[in-house]
This record gives C-alpha cells, sequence and structure tokens, in this order.
C-alpha cells in the first residue's frame, strides 16, 4: 500500500473518534520534533484490560515510511478495532 494511501486510511479513521472497543492507539517518538524514529501501537480489547504494545523502530521519519504505515493500516484491520486514537505531533525521546 502507498504511504499516502495508508495515512489517508489511518486519518479517517482517527476522524472518526472514539466508538469503543477494541482500541487501537498510535503514538511517534523521535529526538526532534520533525522525525519520529519509534512509533508505538497499543491495543486495548475492553475496558479495563491491560494495554498489548507494539513497536516499530525507523532509521527515517517513520511518519513517512511506508512499511510501517501499512503495517499500521493491517494492525487496526486484524485488531477490527472500533476505535483508533493518534496522539498528535512527536513526543520527545
Amino acid at each position: 500500500m502507498h504511504v499516502d494511501k495508508a495515512k489517508k486510511r489511518i486519518a479517517k479513521l482517527v476522524k472518526a473518534g472514539d466508538k469503543g472497543y477494541p482500541k487501537i492507539s498510535i503514538e511517534y517518538f523521535g529526538e526532534s520534533s520533525d522525525s519520529a524514529t519509534l512509533v508505538v501501537v497499543g491495543f486495548t480489547l475492553e475496558e479495563g484490560a491491560a494495554v498489548q504494545e507494539e513497536k516499530f523502530n525507523s532509521k527515517d521519519n517513520a511518519r513517512e515510511s511506508e512499511v510501517i504505515q501499512s503495517a499500521l493500516v493491517k494492525i487496526i484491520e486484524r485488531a477490527n478495532a472500533k476505535s483508533v486514537i493518534e496522539v498528535p505531533g512527536i513526543s520527545l525521546l
């Protein structure tokens, strides 16, 4: 999947808002606010359940990585996530 298509798909799901569980959360981390080198994806099955996390590292900007963005879309689809929450911006490491 092309990186722009994946990013648009994720943005559309984020824009839909909180629709309940299961939930996927996406947070980007980096050394500066310009480039994310780490992505943390959290999965919560139901209220009160422990969050399962998966991390993706990138040498370049993970937000522009076709491999990482496509993987995020596949994770969302396979989890049957009703809600996708993205932490805005890049959190500093």
